[in-house]
């Protein structure tokens, strides 16, 4: 017998756009080495394994290339098949034990909302090689754990950009958020995009982590708590996000399945 594997549309309500990731719900732990393998055979941005702890769920997530301590994406995508596919009744939160603590996911009729930590971002310089590997003037830039957060003057330059990966691999930090306040009487309050050649994923398309930077980020420029972002990568995907100012952020999305196979090795 094989070992089911999911795959979702995440931040989206429409197959095909958004950001796709592979779940894989475990029968048994399996050796970082196969569920590496699995990840670059998928060959996604992520992809999610799941194992039943306890009141909730062992949660890890790999790229093709490596193991990642945080996926907004992929979390979303795992709260998704653990009500689909009857592992959780919908009025059961799903607790994820992961690299990066307890994460919670809600569902909020159609919305699944994450409970995630925030990342702030500190002032930072930009270098000329910054702005040469992305291709656009620089309005400010600051960094994270995740990379650089760069501001940029308008959503044209985030939505147009097209950045030489080549060049962003040789700088010190690789992996980085582009953001701009939207124009005026647009439905959404920033956009964003996200680009990690270092972790092996020349462009993000939708990133729950980037929004746990951008959250702290925008509340300060924006003075409010509530925002309805977009992120404009070719595939698109839509984010709400709730901050207070806390040390947790509110993002929640909407997930499609649009894939239900059988891995044929199970170890």
């Amino acid at each position: 017998m094989g070992q089911t594997i999911i795959q979702v549309d995440a931040f989206t309500s429409t197959a095909f756009t958004g950001n796709p990731a592979a779940v894989c719900v475990l029968s048994a732990p399996q050796s970082d080495s196969w569920m590496q393998n699995v990840a670059q055979e998928m060959n996604l941005s992520e992809t999610a394994f799941l194992v039943k702890q306890n009141d909730g769920f062992n949660l890890r997530w790999f790229t093709p290339a490596v193991e990642v301590p945080l996926c907004g994406h992929a979390t979303l995508a795992s709260a998704h098949v653990l009500w689909s596919e009857g592992h959780l009744s919908p009025d059961e939160a799903a607790l994820f034990y992961t690299k990066s603590g307890l994460l919670i996911a809600k569902k909020l009729g159609d919305w699944i909302e994450l409970d995630f930590p925030v990342n702030r971002s500190e002032k930072s310089v930009a270098s000329p090689e910054l702005s040469q590997a992305l291709g656009v003037p620089i309005k400010s830039v600051f960094n994270n754990s995740l990379g650089y957060l760069v501001e940029v003057e308008s959503e044209d330059l985030v939505r147009q950009m097209q950045p030489n990966f080549q060049h962003l691999k040789t700088l010190l930090v690789s992996d980085l958020i582009v953001t701009s306040q939207t124009y005026e009487g647009s439905e959404y309050d920033f956009v964003s995009r996200f680009f990690a050649p270092g972790l092996g994923i020349d462009e993000d398309p939708v990133t729950g982590a980037a929004h746990c930077c951008l959250a702290p980020f925008w509340r300060e420029r924006l003075n409010k708590d509530e925002f309805l972002a977009y992120q404009a990568s070719s595939r698109g995907g839509v984010v709400k996000v709730r901050y207070t100012g806390s040390d947790r952020v509110f993002l929640s999305g909407q997930a499609v399945t649009v894939l239900r196979g059988e891995l044929m090795t199970a170890s």
